[in-house]
């Protein structure tokens, strides 16, 4: 069940996403963090941030819109008070989410989380606006990604995995955007922009007007975009995007990921992680697949329709 990927080794390819496993720690009486490939941490900031005001989630079908405006606690203390606990898990990859408002911010996260220990990797947020330049995302303009990537890649020194919005006309040419600036690997994909109104008041339902949705509605269309940029680059991608159960894993590795990503699932399940780790294991073992890694990007494009035509 072992991936490797950027130099590093995770027990299995089943990661715990940003923003739904808070700092890790907060997990370890519900989840076993030994049982898991690892976790994301919620997105460090250079200082502490509160958020958006509630409503700031919501469900919807088959899935839920959210715009926490990403509340956490700083990369500082984060250190001091969260990651040494954590030291209890030394098999548990854990993958430092990264954001800011514009460069400089993200610099100064990554050379602060520079000096800890434990860390296995970035995850850079390409999803947040670049208040230097007129609220655009990152993560929607190549030049902008490609300098935010390159900076980022010169002062870290661990993995630089790029998190990529889906929120772009191609996903291939973005992700191929990282990989020339220097991004180790890719993660995608994060929320889709969207808008849930009350039909009721006939007022945005989340006080942020719009927020991001997740959860198995997305699934279909991560898979396809984790396939198209998985063809497009040579790093390794990790996928995410409505996994809740072991075989949604295995469509993100058929795509074409190494890895995979497990978020809004949590919500509904606290234990979600583990279960699907576990999961694809039993999966693996009575598909009788030796490896895990042997599944990545192993998809048979041939339509089942036109098979069974030439069978």
């Amino acid at each position: 069940m072992k991936v490797r990927f950027c130099g590093i080794e995770l027990r299995n390819p089943v990661i715990a996403a940003s923003g739904t496993f808070a700092y890790g720690v907060e997990f370890e009486d519900i989840v076993s963090l030994d049982r898991i490939g690892g976790f994301v941490t919620k997105g460090l900031s250079r200082e502490p941030m509160a958020g958006n005001q509630a409503p700031r989630i919501i469900e919807t079908a088959a899935g839920m819109i959210n715009a926490i405006g990403l509340q956490n606690i700083g990369a500082k203390a984060f250190i001091d008070t969260k990651l040494p606990a954590l030291a209890r898990y030394p098999s548990c990859g854990i993958f430092a989410n990264v954001f800011g408002y514009e460069v400089d911010d993200y610099i100064a996260v990554i050379e602060t989380l520079n000096e800890a220990r434990g860390i296995a990797a970035y995850e850079l947020n390409a999803s947040c606006p670049n208040t230097k330049r007129g609220g655009q995302v990152f993560g929607t303009d190549w030049r902008l990604l490609g300098e935010l990537v390159v900076r980022a890649k010169e002062v870290a020194r661990r993995p630089l995995i790029v998190k990529l919005s889906p929120n772009v006309t191609s996903i291939s040419a973005m992700a191929r955007c990282a990989e020339d600036a220097g991004a180790d690997a890719i993660s995608l994909i994060n929320t889709f922009l969207s808008l849930s109104i009350d039909v009721e008041t006939r007022r945005p339902r989340i006080v942020n007007i719009t927020g991001g949705l997740s959860g198995p509605a997305i699934k279909p269309i991560a898979v396809r975009m984790v396939w198209e940029a998985a063809k497009a680059v040579h790093i390794p991608v990790i996928g995410m995007g409505g996994i809740a159960t072991p075989e949604d894993a295995v469509e993100f590795l058929l795509a074409g990921a190494t890895a995979v990503q497990v978020g809004t699932a949590s919500y509904a399940d606290p234990r979600a992680v583990e279960r699907i780790a576990h999961g694809l294991e039993s999966w693996c073992a009575h598909h009788h697949v030796e490896r895990v890694s042997n599944l990545v990007g192993a998809v048979d494009m041939i339509p089942m329709e036109k098979e069974s035509e030439t069978t």
